[in-house]
């Protein structure tokens, strides 16, 4: 970080000028001191907007490292996305790809945010038009947006320098320069932070109209909680990778003992918080038809009780949102080109996300296990190909040719994912007794390549992320935009389920919460579905059994929304994963036999160094301080 005076003040000037968008759409006009910036509520209303437009816009594409970062979603050769050149192991210390500490290549320049905040929350007291209970509130605001940027950048960097206060023109050489700081430490400053915010910010947002997306109680509370996970996690509670790894004051950064207490904590927290928001009337998401003019099947509403929850704009499990980025432009990369087959020359769809095969495999069956441990689900002959029934046409086109892999899968496979022959409900057509849209995706039809950016290239497709109410045309693609969440009541569920089972082994409140989630997913409990269908029946019953449940349990309720890449890393899990071909099917092939062949598209390594962002070169030279990361 440059902290001399000269760039101190620039910054200042660039924060005040900031655009933004939403409710965050109004910009200073040019105020070039402090004095007129917090001379009036309007201006002062314009910085907080300021401080709150470097959150990431994580439901972008481009912005969001976690989408093409690791393993959820592979790309055509042709793509330059930033996060895809970290996957194919690019990553480097001279310019590297995604960078939150100094906001290039992909990422926003989180400090900045922070001295902005730091500003805000140091002048908002001499605003003499506002009321007490205001001033208290915008400030609570600052520090919640303050205590998320040190959250976001520790997740990513580890230990980093934490900016308490923005250096006053007088400081010394220790205090322009600052050294990384131990993890714990970290970790105890940014839940300090959240604590400081919980207490003065409101429980709900009272004017909807404009101060959707503004941070809540609710939203302070979750993300205590998840930080708090985070610290109890294996990347950063008892990590030997880092034993030795010292600042410039010789301080260790990670801590070498692992301590249960930490999960007790992180429980706590999540249940203060899902209590806090159950009290509120949140409560997860399911499709509501009687507002719905057309009659559907109960698999069509499992399916958009599942979808909607991610999609459908402020549903009843959306505890923090971010209305300055609306999901657009990551629907259109998510829907296939060729889903309306009347109009297969249209360009709005870009249909290049592409999950690999990989990820349909983790998925479970339809009794509710893993497939490789369900009793009655044909693993060893998954690779062969199958034609579907009149009792899978709510799931796959009656009469069309796919693999055996998609038969037999649990609801949330059909929700999450468009594969050749599956059927994608909505998109114009509602009535689920008529024909509804489905995926051609063999060589000349018509959701095939149709050029060399536009296609998937494993054969898959993330459908969740698409609103189902999404209209294609012969010159256009309707989309209905929603703000990307950063917290659902469900994430919670399943935080306090891992957090109470690490601190105190299986229990009957973990249970409770784990199996709500899986209820709303149209499956049997933890304990019907492993004694009744797995080969291990058991296994629920352990602790390191029910660890094994409730990580896939996460990985398959977050598919597609950016937790699998923090999830793998935090569990200390990347380098398995990571590590694994990404394969796809043989796309380019005509019959079903033929396309239905495993093919490998790329081999990428991930090391020990890969579970930290590098440091960037020239920061470390500007401040001799600071330390590289191990292995950069």
């Amino acid at each position: 970080m440059k902290k001399n005076i000269n760039t101190f003040w620039l910054m200042l000037l660039m924060a005040l000028t900031y655009g933004c968008n939403d409710f965050l759409d109004i910009v200073p006009d040019n105020v070039a001191t402090l004095e007129n910036a917090f001379s009036l509520r309007t201006t002062a209303e314009r910085y907080l907007f300021t401080c709150y437009s470097y959150i990431p816009s994580e439901g972008t594409i481009g912005s969001n490292v976690a989408f093409c970062g690791g393993d959820e979603f592979w790309l055509p050769a042709s793509n330059t996305n930033s996060a895809w050149q970290i996957a194919k192991g690019f990553q480097n210390v001279s310019n590297p790809y995604m960078n939150f500490w100094q906001g290039n290549n992909g990422g926003k320049d989180l400090y900045e945010g922070i001295r902005a905040c730091n500003l805000f929350i140091e002048n908002i007291d001499k605003v003499p038009d506002m009321q007490e209970y205001e001033k208290t509130r915008w400030k609570a605001e600052a520090k919640f947006l303050k205590a998320f940027y040190h959250l976001y950048l520790l997740r990513m960097y580890g230990p980093i320098p934490i900016i308490r206060d923005n250096v006053p023109v007088d400081a010394s050489f220790g205090d322009v320069y600052p050294y990384q700081e131990p993890v714990d430490d970290c970790f105890s400053y940014i839940v300090d932070l959240f604590d400081e915010s919980i207490q003065d910010l409101p429980v709900f947002i009272e004017n909807e109209l404009t101060e959707m997306g503004r941070v809540t109680k609710l939203a302070g509370m979750s993300m205590k909680a998840y930080a708090l996970v985070i610290a109890a996690s294996p990347l950063f509670n008892g990590n030997n990778d880092y034993a030795g790894f010292k600042n410039k004051k010789g301080e260790l950064l990670f801590n070498q003992e692992f301590d249960v207490t930490k999960w007790e904590k992180a429980a706590e927290a999540c249940k203060e918080a899902i209590k806090a928001c159950e009290d509120a009337k949140y409560k997860l998401y399911t499709f509501a038809p009687e507002f719905f003019q057309y009659s559907i099947t109960d698999t069509i509403k499992t399916q958009l009780s599942i979808r909607n929850a991610l999609n459908e704009k402020w549903n009843s499990e959306i505890i923090w949102g971010n209305t300055l980025n609306l999901a657009q432009s990551i629907q259109a990369a998510a829907t296939p080109r060729g889903l309306n087959p009347a109009y297969v020359t249209n360009s709005s769809t870009g249909g290049y996300l592409a999950p690999p095969i990989k990820i349909a495999e983790i998925f479970y069956s339809d009794k509710g296990v893993p497939i490789e441990e369900d009793r009655t689900y044909d693993y060893e002959g998954r690779w062969g190909t199958k034609i579907a029934g009149e009792e899978d046409k709510y799931y796959i086109k009656e009469g069309y040719t796919t693999s055996k892999l998609h038969f037999n899968r649990e609801p949330r496979f059909y929700a999450d994912l468009g594969f050749d022959g599956g059927i994608w409900y909505g998109m114009g057509i509602y009535d689920d007794k008529s024909d509804m849209f489905y995926v051609a995706a063999k060589k000349g039809q018509a959701c095939t390549a149709q050029n060399q950016t536009s296609y998937s290239v494993t054969g898959y497709w993330p459908k969740k992320l698409v609103h189902y109410q999404n209209i294609i045309t012969s010159s256009a693609y309707t989309i209905n935009t929603y703000p990307w969440p950063w917290m659902r009541l469900t994430n919670l569920y399943l935080l306090y389920a891992e957090a109470s089972n690490e601190a105190y082994g299986p229990n009957d409140d973990a249970f409770k919460y784990i199996n709500a989630v899986r209820e709303r997913a149209g499956l049997l409990s933890v304990r019907d579905s492993w004694e009744g269908y797995s080969k291990n029946p058991q296994k629920y019953k352990t602790q390191d059994g029910f660890r094994e449940i409730i990580q896939q349990e996460r990985l398959i309720e977050f598919m597609f929304e950016g937790q699998r890449f923090w999830d793998l890393r935090r569990w200390k899990k990347a380098m398995d994963e990571y590590s694994k071909p990404i394969v796809g099917w043989d796309i380019a092939q005509e019959d079903a036999p033929s396309y239905y062949r495993q093919k490998t598209i790329y081999s990428p390594q991930f090391t020990t160094r890969d579970y930290l962002w590098p440091v960037r070169e020239n920061e470390l030279l500007s401040n001799k301080n600071l330390i590289q990361n191990l292995g950069w």
